[in-house]
C-alpha cells in the first residue's frame, strides 16, 4: 500500500503540472484575437487609405432598437430579439458576463405606448452604422479577413510547444514467478521549437527529460536528458521566397482588398440610405400634395353643387367634379399607404422594428430646397417666357446652358480620369491581375523536379521501466549522437495535374484582365450616365419650377373666372390637376438632382464616409460638408 500511495502521489503531481500548463482562459484568447485583428486593420487602413478610423465589431450595450422595444413596449418573440447580451447562458458556457442584462420587458404588454421618435438624416446614418445588420456583417467580414492574415503570418513564427506526461504501470504477468509484480512510474517533460523560414527551410528542435522510478521489486531510479533537431531545405520545387511566402503574400493583399472593399461599401451604403431617406420625404410630400388637392376638389365639387342649385352650371359638371373628388380621395389613400410601406422598409434598412414609432424630419426637406436654390440660383432667377419668334420662322431648340450647371457637372474626360484614379473597386481588380500573374509563377514551379536536403541529429537516450537500471544522464553528449543526412530527388515524370493547373493559371490571368477592362468600361458608363442624369434633373428642375408657378396662376385665374361666370368647373378641375402634377414633379426633380450629386460623388470615389456613418462631400476639388451636417 505504501508503494501504491507513493506512486499515486507521483502521478497526481505530474497531472497537476499538466493542468497548470493547459493555457489561459477562453476570454484571454478572445481578447488576444481582438487586439491582433484591430491592430492589423489599423495598419492596413493606413496603408490602403492613408488614415485610420475607429473600428469595432462589438455590439453596442444599448441600441436604438432595444430602446424602442422597451420604451414603446413593442412585442418581440424571444430574448435574442434584444441582443446576444440578453441570452441565457447555456451549460458549459466558456465565459461569464460581468454585468448581464435583465430579461427586458414583457413581450405581451397590455397597453402599447405611441411615442414616436423623429430622426434626422445624420441621425439615420448614425443609427444604421450601429443597428444595420448588413453593415455589421460587412464589418465582421473585414475582421475575419484580419484573423486569416494573422493565421498565415503565424506559419513563419517560432512555434513553441510543451508536453508533460506521467504513467503508472503495474505488471502482473509474472505474479506467480519469483519476479512477482512489477510496479513503477514514468514521467516525461519535453519542449519543442519549430520554424519555417522564408526560403522554405523547416527547422525543428526539441529537448526533454525522462524520469523513471521502479517501485517493485526494487527501488531503481534513472533519469536522462534527450534532444533532437532536424532541418529540411527544398532546393528546386517549392524553393524560393516568392513560392514559400505566396499564401502569406495573398493574405496580405486580401486584407488590403478587404479594407478597400469595406470603404467602397460604406460609400454605397450611405448613398443608399440618403436615397431611401429622401425618397420617403418625397413620398410624404406627395401625400401632402394629394391631401391639398383632395381638399381643393372637395371645395370645387361643393361650389359646383351650389352653382347647379342656382342654375348657373349644368349637372354634368357637378358629376364631373364629384368624380374628380372621388379620384383624388383614392389617390390620397394610395399615397398614404405607399408612404407607410416605404417607411417600414426604411426601418428594416436601419435595423429597427417595423412597428416602432419612427418619423423622419421634414426639416430635411426644407434644407434640401434651400440647398437646391442656393446651389442652382440661376435656374430660379428668370420666369419662363414664350417664344417671340414669328410663326413662320423655324423653331430653334436650345439645350440646357453650361452657365446654369452645378458644381459636379464636370467635363466628361476630367470626370472619368478622377473616377479611374479614385475608385477602390478598380484598384482591387487591378491588384487581382497581379495576383493572377503570381499564380502563373507558382503553377510553373510545381512542374519542376523536387530536390530536398534533410539533416538531423539525435542525442541522449529515452528512459522506460525496462531501462530503470541505466545510469543517470544529466547532460547532452553530442559526441555520441546520431547524425543523418538525406538527399531526395523526385523526377517530374508525372505532372498531369500540375500541367493542367499551369494552363488554367493563364486562363485565370486572362479572366482577371477582362474583369479590369469590364469594370473600367462600367465606370466610364456610370460617369457618363451620371452627367446625363445631372443635366436632365437640372433641366427638369427649371421646367417644373416654372410649371408650378404657372399652375398656381392658372388655378387662381380659373377660380376667379368661375366665380365671375366666365369659366366652367372643368377649367378649375384641370388647373387643379395640373398644379398637383407640377408640385409632385418639382419635388421629384429636387430629390433626383440631389441624389444624382450623391451618386456622382460615389462613382467618382470622392465621397468620404467615417466609421460612424457621417459623410463629407467634395465638390469641384473643394471639401464641403453635406448640407445636412
Amino acid at each position: 500500500m505504501k508503494h501504491l500511495k507513493s506512486s499515486t502521489l507521483s502521478l497526481v503531481a505530474i497531472i497537476c503540472l499538466c493542468l497548470l500548463g493547459q493555457g489561459c482562459s477562453p476570454s484571454h484568447y478572445r481578447q488576444q484575437s481582438d487586439q491582433t485583428a484591430y491592430t492589423l486593420i489599423r495598419q492596413k487602413q493606413l496603408e490602403a487609405l492613408g488614415r485610420t478610423e475607429e473600428f469595432s465589431i462589438e455590439s453596442a450595450e444599448e441600441t436604438l432598437r432595444r430602446r424602442l422595444l422597451r420604451n414603446q413596449q413593442l412585442p418581440y418573440a424571444a430574448a435574442s430579439s434584444l441582443g446576444s447580451n440578453f441570452l441565457e447562458e447555456i451549460d458549459h458556457w466558456p465565459e461569464k458576463r460581468q454585468n448581464p442584462f435583465s430579461a427586458g420587458p414583457d413581450n405581451t404588454p397590455a397597453t402599447a405606448k405611441t411615442d414616436t421618435v423623429t430622426i434626422s438624416l445624420i441621425e439615420a446614418l448614425q443609427i444604421a452604422a450601429r443597428n444595420s445588420r448588413e453593415y455589421q456583417s460587412r464589418k465582421e467580414d473585414l475582421f475575419r479577413t484580419a484573423l486569416d492574415l494573422d493565421f498565415e503570418r503565424d506559419a513563419f513564427r517560432n512555434t513553441l510547444t510543451g508536453q508533460l506526461s506521467g504513467t503508472y504501470t503495474e505488471d502482473r504477468t509474472n505474479a506467480d514467478s519469483d519476479n512477482g509484480i512489477t510496479r513503477g512510474t514514468e514521467g516525461s517533460a519535453a519542449a519543442a521549437l519549430s520554424r519555417t523560414l522564408l526560403n522554405g527551410a523547416t527547422f525543428t528542435a526539441s529537448i526533454g527529460l525522462d524520469l523513471v522510478q521502479m517501485l517493485d521489486p526494487s527501488r531503481l531510479f534513472s533519469r536522462s536528458i534527450f534532444g533532437d533537431a532536424s532541418i529540411t531545405i527544398p532546393l528546386l520545387r517549392g524553393a524560393g521566397r516568392h513560392i514559400v511566402t505566396e499564401p502569406l503574400t495573398q493574405a496580405e493583399r486580401d486584407m488590403l482588398y478587404a479594407v478597400w472593399d469595406f470603404e467602397r461599401y460604406k460609400k454605397e451604403f450611405v448613398a443608399g440610405l440618403i436615397d431611401s431617406y429622401l425618397a420617403i420625404l418625397e413620398s410624404k410630400d406627395q401625400v401632402r400634395n394629394q391631401e391639398e388637392n383632395y381638399r381643393g376638389l372637395i371645395q370645387a365639387s361643393r361650389r359646383a353643387s351650389r352653382l347647379a342649385e342656382a342654375g348657373k352650371t349644368p349637372q354634368i359638371q357637378v358629376d364631373q367634379a364629384i368624380q374628380d373628388e372621388l379620384r383624388a380621395r383614392d389617390r390620397w389613400i394610395v399615397a398614404r399607404q405607399s408612404f407607410e410601406r416605404n417607411l417600414d422598409q426604411f426601418k428594416i434598412q436601419l435595423g429597427l422594428p417595423t412597428d416602432a414609432g419612427i418619423e423622419l424630419d421634414r426639416g430635411e426637406f426644407a434644407k434640401l430646397k434651400d440647398y437646391i436654390k442656393n446651389r442652382l440660383a440661376d435656374l430660379f432667377s428668370n420666369e419662363y417666357r414664350p417664344s417671340t419668334v414669328s410663326s413662320g420662322s423655324p423653331e430653334a431648340l436650345a439645350p440646357p446652358t453650361i452657365k446654369e450647371r452645378g458644381p459636379l457637372e464636370l467635363n466628361q474626360l476630367d470626370a472619368i480620369r478622377i473616377a479611374l484614379e479614385n475608385r477602390l473597386d478598380l484598384r482591387i481588380k487591378q491588384g487581382q491581375v497581379y495576383d493572377a500573374q503570381r499564380q502563373v509563377v507558382v503553377a510553373a514551379d510545381q512542374l519542376r523536379p523536387e530536390l530536398s536536403l534533410l539533416g538531423s541529429v539525435d542525442v541522449g537516450e529515452r528512459r522506460s521501466l525496462g531501462s530503470a537500471s541505466a545510469d543517470n544522464s544529466s547532460r547532452l553528449d553530442f559526441s555520441n549522437g546520431i547524425y543523418t543526412g538525406l538527399l531526395t530527388l523526385d523526377l517530374p515524370f508525372e505532372r498531369t495535374a500540375e500541367a493542367h493547373a499551369y494552363r488554367d493559371s493563364f486562363i485565370m490571368l486572362e479572366r482577371a484582365v477582362r474583369d479590369v477592362q469590364e469594370l473600367e468600361d462600367q465606370i466610364k458608363l456610370q460617369i457618363r450616365n451620371n452627367l446625363r442624369n445631372l443635366e436632365q434633373s437640372r433641366a427638369s428642375l427649371k421646367i417644373q419650377f416654372q410649371a408650378v408657378k404657372l399652375a398656381e396662376r392658372r388655378v387662381h385665374g380659373a377660380s376667379l373666372n368661375l366665380e365671375a361666370g366666365r369659366a366652367e368647373i372643368r377649367d378649375l378641375l384641370e388647373a387643379q390637376e395640373a398644379l398637383l402634377n407640377a408640385q409632385n414633379n418639382l419635388t421629384s426633380a429636387m430629390v433626383d438632382y440631389r441624389l444624382a450629386e450623391i451618386r456622382m460623388q460615389t462613382d467618382l470615389g470622392l465621397l468620404q464616409v467615417d466609421g460612424n456613418g457621417l459623410w463629407h462631400e467634395q465638390l469641384t476639388g473643394e471639401n464641403t460638408d453635406a448640407i445636412t451636417q
